[in-house]
């Protein structure tokens, strides 16, 4: 069933500057789920419905694109990046799917030998979990391949990284070296030497004598991230922001090259700033906003690090690895909440989850009344009695799919077979009426929207293998799916009344896709393409 929607100004002869026409376009308002045509006017949409009707809108100056009946959708909304970063990992050595150590070692090599005597070597995002031993790589494995180069590489996860023996000479790290509050510097538990591995806060140490990029690289790296997302229908970004990509953005919107919505988030650590300029939640336009603040409650499961109640099966001796304590987490939240801003805090572990839960429930009852919209991200693994705290304390859950894809051959190892039913809980959120906002942490996990939308819908393998120990209840309909990775990813930000769905007003940011969604088999979502990405109501991107 088809719907006809027109702008108010239509008797005003309002013209589209674009129109979309014999599409099955599917607008993600549920109360107008289909129609065959757009039309776009100053970014923005003025009319949805008929080839007839908007075919109205069209002059002699208007851009008109015959879909020939393609399915096309709202744009998607990443609502985890780390978009520098991403950009960065794609001019950076790939150890994603190195199979074993000494592929692991030959790509590194390989790179390496691209790059000048004295360049950083960074990203990598290795997986140590395909590996025969699940052992993790150590510095005396690199150390002969790259003497000439200071080299940090982080796990797939970020959370856990290897420094070669020329990093961690530079950054005066040595076995007396004492970890920050929330890391670790690991050792050979038989010598005592340093492994090169460093968890957590323990990066920070050599993350501090990484020569920052230069304006000049910054804008590579967002320029190829730009590229990309454009390519894959990502039109709006939650992004984690340094100053640098800040002050970039900026530029790259004056010279109206910015193609993606960016919520920029900042850590807490700038709280003082915020309070200073008065800065609060929503502040900015529908290009750039700010008032989220970062924090980090835990580390992550693949690296040991999630904060648990109960000891890792794998590793008995350990819980994991809180950030703040209960009371220095709540003192954070409660100040940030006071000044209005909203809080965006990682939690993967069952413990930390419920750490966070506790401070929002302190900080909403010390605080006057508000739309506050705080945030889980992660929100891996959740006690039951945890799980409808969500929904009572108005909490977004910022989830990202595709790592499941990532995480299925070692959880349970990791973490036995009973907490299994309390990971990746996507169904159980929606059932509870919470908000549920999709999102990928790249470059943790793939940037591409279809890997999220088959493991959401599939809770499969990329191949197809059934994993029937992964509790399938916790799949959602693909309506669900994007929704979330639409309309829910904008209220996570105060944005659904300006995105999200393809409705009058709205922005006219659309993605047009080489297979209905809803006429084909979940496999066929793995190879579905991006034909064309329209933002602010113009072309980016066509594949050829």
């Amino acid at each position: 069933m088809f719907f006809e929607f027109h702008s108010e100004e239509q008797g005003n002869r309002v013209k589209a500057d674009l129109i979309l026409v014999n599409g099955m376009i599917y607008t993600a308002n549920r109360s107008a789920p289909w129609v065959d045509a757009v039309a776009c006017r100053d970014g923005k949409i003025i009319a949805v419905g008929s080839n007839q009707s908007v075919k109205e809108y069209r002059t002699t100056g208007t851009v008109e694109i015959d879909l020939e009946h393609r399915y096309a959708m709202p744009g998607f909304n990443d609502a985890h990046v780390d978009f520098l970063r991403g950009g960065r990992s794609l001019s950076s050595v790939d150890l994603r799917f190195a199979k074993s150590k000494d592929e692991f070692k030959r790509l590194l090599a390989d790179f390496i030998k691209s790059r000048e005597p004295g360049d950083w070597i960074l990203e990598g995002n290795w997986n140590h979990e395909l590996w025969v031993d699940h052992r993790l790589p150590d510095r005396w494995l690199i150390d002969p391949v790259s003497t000439e180069n200071p080299v940090f590489i982080c796990r797939a996860d970020e959370h856990v990284a290897l420094a070669n023996s020329l990093a961690l000479k530079m950054a005066g790290i040595t076995r007396d070296t004492i970890p920050p509050e929330g890391g670790e510097i690991r050792k050979d538990p038989l010598t005592g030497e340093l492994t090169g591995i460093l968890v957590d806060t323990a990066q920070d140490l050599i993350n501090r004598i990484i020569p920052e990029p230069s304006v000049e690289q910054t804008n590579e790296y967002l320029s190829k991230a730009l590229s990309y997302a454009a390519s894959l229908g990502v039109t709006s970004i939650q992004d984690n922001a340094t100053a640098q990509t800040l002050r970039v953005y900026q530029d790259l919107l004056h010279r109206d090259e910015l193609t993606v919505r960016v919520n920029a988030w900042r850590p807490v650590a700038h709280v003082d700033a915020f309070r200073e300029i008065g800065i609060k939640q929503q502040f900015g336009n529908d290009m750039i906003r700010l008032g989220v603040v970062k924090i980090f409650a835990d580390g992550s499961m693949g690296a040991g690090s999630a904060y648990m109640f109960d000891p890792y099966t794998d590793e008995p001796s350990t819980r994991g690895l809180a950030i703040y304590s209960q009371a220095q987490l709540t003192k954070l939240v409660t100040a940030a909440d006071q000044l209005g801003l909203q809080c965006a805090v990682h939690a993967i572990g069952d413990q930390a989850n419920h750490m966070v839960l506790n401070a929002y429930e302190q900080a909403i009852d010390h605080n006057p009344a508000r739309n506050r919209r705080h945030r889980i991200e992660h929100a891996q693994i959740i006690r039951p009695a945890d799980l409808s705290r969500f929904a009572k304390l108005g909490i977004v859950a910022s989830l990202q799919p595709a790592q499941y894809l990532d995480d299925i051959s070692w959880a349970e190892n990791r973490i036995g077979r009973d907490r299994l039913d309390c990971l990746f809980l996507w169904n159980s959120f929606i059932n509870l009426g919470v908000n549920v906002a999709f999102g990928t942490d790249w470059p943790v996990a793939s940037f591409n929207p279809m890997l999220t939308l088959y493991a959401a819908t599939t809770r499969m393998t990329e191949g197809g293998e059934f994993k029937s120990q992964w509790n399938l209840n916790e799949r959602i309909t693909l309506v669900d799916a994007i929704y979330c990775y639409t309309i829910g990813g904008a209220y996570a930000e105060f944005m659904e009344h300006q995105k999200g769905t393809l409705e009058i007003g709205k922005c006219a940011d659309i993605v047009v896709l080489s297979n209905n969604l809803f006429n084909i088999e979940p496999d066929e979502l793995l190879k579905t393409r991006v034909a064309l990405t329209i933002f602010n109501g113009k072309l980016i991107y066509e594949r050829n």
